[in-house]
């Protein structure tokens, strides 16, 4: 376990849910920096981020959260990662100076909203499981298939402008893996999930993903 200095064992929490794909850039983040938090399983499924104990944690009823040694909630994957990286100095991969740090949170921001939340998109307003949850949070939303069809199509484009970025430098920020890396990782796993699969035409995106894929922390 990684312990800041002259502080004691850590007994912040992580709430995470183990089929959901947000809290696993999280456990990916975790892994890479070599820290280990106690883990809480919500259960998305039945409903449980909805019950009162959890919207006193976090109101948007969504997974990730990272409670504090002091009470305090921090909802939001990147959020999540962006104190653990300051807590965590060690092995960064939000950047090592104002350069790289702009340079990581570009490109983390354009594969959070060009693929991740696009896929998320294409997901679920297609899925019958999701009626009436076409966004995640404490309001139902109904589903518009269209949006749907614009997801998919905006996910193929962000993999196609990704393949030429990599077929430059091998991580997506340059030349070290970052969080921007771990984004992109599980947006292309959800992706696929979602029934939108990696076009095999794409060789540099596919060979930046078998390489990331086997790093240890890609099973976490």
């Amino acid at each position: 376990m990684m312990v800041p200095e002259r502080e004691g064992p850590l007994t912040m929490k992580f709430y995470d849910c183990a089929t959901a794909p947000s809290p696993r850039r999280v456990r990916i983040f975790l892994t890479e920096k070599g820290i280990e938090v106690p883990t809480v399983q919500v259960d998305l499924r039945a409903g449980e981020q909805f019950g009162e104990p959890f919207r006193r944690l976090n109101p948007w009823c969504t997974v990730p959260v990272l409670e504090l040694d002091d009470g305090t909630a921090i909802s939001e994957a990147v959020a999540i990662c962006r104190y653990l990286e300051e807590r965590f100095a060690d092995s960064p991969l939000m950047g090592r100076d104002p350069r790289e740090k702009a340079i990581i949170a570009m490109w983390e921001h354009r594969c959070e909203v060009d693929g991740f939340l696009a896929a998320q998109e294409a997901f679920r307003n297609r899925a019958p499981g999701l009626k009436g949850r076409a966004l995640t949070g404490a309001t139902d939303v109904e589903q518009i298939s269209a949006l749907a069809d614009r997801g998919r199509a905006r996910v193929l484009r962000f993999f196609a402008m990704l393949d030429e970025r990599l077929a430059d430098c091998p991580f997506v920020s340059g030349e070290a893996f970052s969080i921007a890396d771990i984004t992109l990782l599980v947006t292309v796993d959800f992706a696929a999930w979602a029934k939108v699969p990696m076009p095999g035409e794409l060789s540099s995106l596919r060979r930046w993903y078998e390489m990331v894929s086997a790093r240890p922390s890609a099973k976490a």
